[in-house]
């Protein structure tokens, strides 16, 4: 599928957010981030999107269309889940936790929370994250769905014991 990065399309819900709408706003980021794919993540954004990554500060969708191409040349099987925290109008807290692995095998847990900001479209103007790498041996995982979409029927976060 091709992507515009220079159209900002509406991206329902929303705001005001209900808390049905805040789940399914994330889980449409869940299912874009397991896609791997930088253009599908990025018109999630709005065009002058504003991010903090760890310690990585930078703004616009090419910009974010850049670091996710690194991050995933890098983050070998990547698979994410992400559950709602807190939620207000324009705001939604998200926690969240990937595995990945390094090009010499080594896994790694990601946990991580994201702060985000919408705008009247629905698209995010603001993502603030923090996140620490705990290295996991391979029999320690429990994200082993086919890489993509995470199943319905997959246990989230919270039933994971995460």
């Amino acid at each position: 599928m091709n992507f515009d990065l220079n159209v900002e399309d509406t991206r329902q819900p929303v705001p005001p957010f209900s808390r049905d709408d805040a789940i399914r706003k994330i889980r449409m980021a869940e299912d874009a981030w397991n896609s791997r794919s930088p253009e599908k993540v990025a018109t999630a954004y709005s065009l002058d999107s504003q991010w903090r990554n760890r310690d990585l500060f930078f703004s616009g969708r090419e910009s974010i269309v850049a670091f996710l191409s690194s991050k995933w040349s890098t983050e070998n099987g990547y698979r994410l889940i992400k559950e709602l925290w807190a939620h207000d109008a324009d705001r939604i807290a998200v926690r969240f936790v990937y595995e990945w692995h390094d090009e010499q095998g080594q896994w790694y847990r990601a946990h991580g929370n994201e702060n985000w900001l919408f705008n009247e479209k629905g698209l995010m103007v603001e993502r603030h994250a923090s996140i620490n790498d705990v290295a996991i041996a391979e029999d320690e995982r429990k994200f082993h769905w086919p890489q993509g979409r995470r199943p319905d029927d997959h246990p989230g976060l919270t039933e994971l014991g995460l």
